[in-house]
């Protein structure tokens, strides 16, 4: 029996403080709290466990779900069953895992309030465009920047990134707009301040577009907010609940499952925009958005090519293994970002009727890479790589190759060839070394031979 999980109501008692704040001290308040929040390689730390395992010897004795055994255990044997036996694992990780995400829209509008030809002292044409697009509640909309290189051919294939502070944070360029975020855990959003511009070191807009890609980005504080019970301060759950429920229960979609839906509206875009090669989009993310990117791209097959940074669990670090990060500190931690329906499973993992090669082989034949660093264990880069090896036979029985190898790789040696992996030093980021391998990857998968 499924059971709903209720979760925490904000301190009201601090709402009603701001409220009477003056003017002057709100806007105060609210510059600290902006210049107070964690950057995006600061925010795994928030929940870590002090009891988590980080020995292998007791990271368990566990099976990973086989992809290519249908539910009712008759084996895959042949590349035209596997779209039916697709279906069945897209099925139970929208009914036990992300939730179920909404139609896809009939038709978006947008709007192109910036097409700018020598942005970036003429290195690339730069766009802004906002995208509306329909919900049972209103119209939502989000916001989202292009870059596509100059001197490049067009259509230019392009990764799309899916930033955590803003549009402007991705590069200086003083033209951006300035996002408008939520600050800290409280339900109060307003634009980012000036200072932010280029903070997200984490994206080499330039080296991108000088191998020949386009790049775009949208914020996830735009789509859906990433606090406990988010989904009641204006984002796109809040706008798809049915009406009379009050909050999220059973399969009702969550926060991942919300940003991933972004993406797919940054894509409907793109496919609209000429100097944008639609067959040739990758999605980029980062931690949380790393586990984003996942789920996207095993729900929407237009994207050609996904690069999981660091995703750690419920991203490409099975659930199943007990090491770092587990279901019960992120049924503490981080709830909203599920359905409540995966939290039943918190104490019978094992239970659970998918896990992640299952995630990554949804993705196939298409081209995935996977990251981990030497220094973030909490996110179990080594959960990561068998979650990886174990997708393998379902590229291979597309007729893709995935890592051959059950090695795990030393540290800053990437391997692959369809599925792609690397652990690198260093802590939890996006730093140079992954963007050269996510390039060396994208020219060997999307650049035309």
């Amino acid at each position: 029996m499924r059971v709903g999980v209720r979760f925490r109501r904000p301190h009201r008692w601090l709402m009603l403080f701001l409220c009477l704040c003056g003017a002057s001290s709100l806007g105060a308040l609210l510059a600290v709290m902006t210049a107070a929040q964690p950057s995006a390689s600061a925010l795994p730390a928030m929940g870590q466990a002090s009891s988590a395992n980080y020995d292998e010897s007791k990271a368990g004795n566990f099976r990973l779900p086989d992809p290519l055994v249908f539910n009712n255990g008759k084996p895959v044997k042949t590349p035209g069953e596997w779209p039916k036996r697709r279906a069945e694992i897209l099925k139970l990780y929208a009914e036990d895992v992300y939730g179920r995400t909404p139609k896809t829209p009939r038709r978006i509008r947008y709007k192109v309030f910036d097409d700018t030809q020598d942005a970036l002292g003429g290195k690339a044409v730069r766009k802004q465009v906002t995208i509306y697009f329909p919900t049972p509640k209103g119209e939502a909309h989000e916001d989202l920047l292009i870059y596509i290189p100059s001197n490049a051919p067009k259509p230019a294939p392009t990764i799309l990134a899916i930033n955590f502070g803003g549009n402007q944070t991705v590069n200086a360029d003083p033209a951006i707009k300035l996002a408008t975020v939520w600050i800290g855990k409280l339900p109060v959003r307003q634009q980012a301040p000036e200072t932010s511009r280029g903070r997200d070191k984490g994206f080499d807009v330039e080296k991108i577009l000088a191998r020949g890609y386009g790049f775009a980005t949208i914020c996830y504080q735009e789509i859906e907010p990433d606090f406990m019970e988010g989904y009641l301060h204006g984002g796109l759950r809040e706008m798809f609940m049915p009406a009379g429920q009050t909050e999220p229960t059973g399969d009702y979609w969550g926060a991942i499952g919300a940003w991933s839906y972004g993406l797919s509206r940054a894509m409907d875009y793109l496919e609209k925009d000429k100097d944008v090669d639609a067959h040739r989009v990758a999605i980029m993310g980062h931690s949380r958005l790393g586990k984003t990117v996942l789920w996207a791209g095993a729900q929407d097959t237009r994207f050609a090519m996904v690069l999981a940074n660091c995703s750690g669990r419920g991203g490409a670090s099975p659930w199943r293994r007990n090491y770092g990060e587990t279901l019960h500190s992120m049924s503490k931690a981080f709830p909203y970002w599920f359905c409540p329906n995966l939290l039943t499973y918190v104490g019978r993992v094992d239970k659970l009727p998918v896990d992640s090669d299952e995630l990554i082989a949804l993705i196939a034949p298409r081209p995935v890479y996977i990251t981990g660093a030497q220094d973030d264990q909490w996110a179990d880069p080594h959960g990561m790589f068998l979650a990886a090896v174990a997708a393998g036979p379902v590229y291979k029985l597309l007729g893709a190759e995935g890592l051959d190898t059950d090695q795990m790789p030393g540290i800053n040696q990437p391997i692959g060839h369809t599925i792609g992996f690397h652990v690198r030093d260093g802590k939890h980021a996006v730093t140079a070394y992954d963007w050269d391998q996510y390039l060396a990857f994208a020219d060997a998968h999307l650049k035309a031979h």
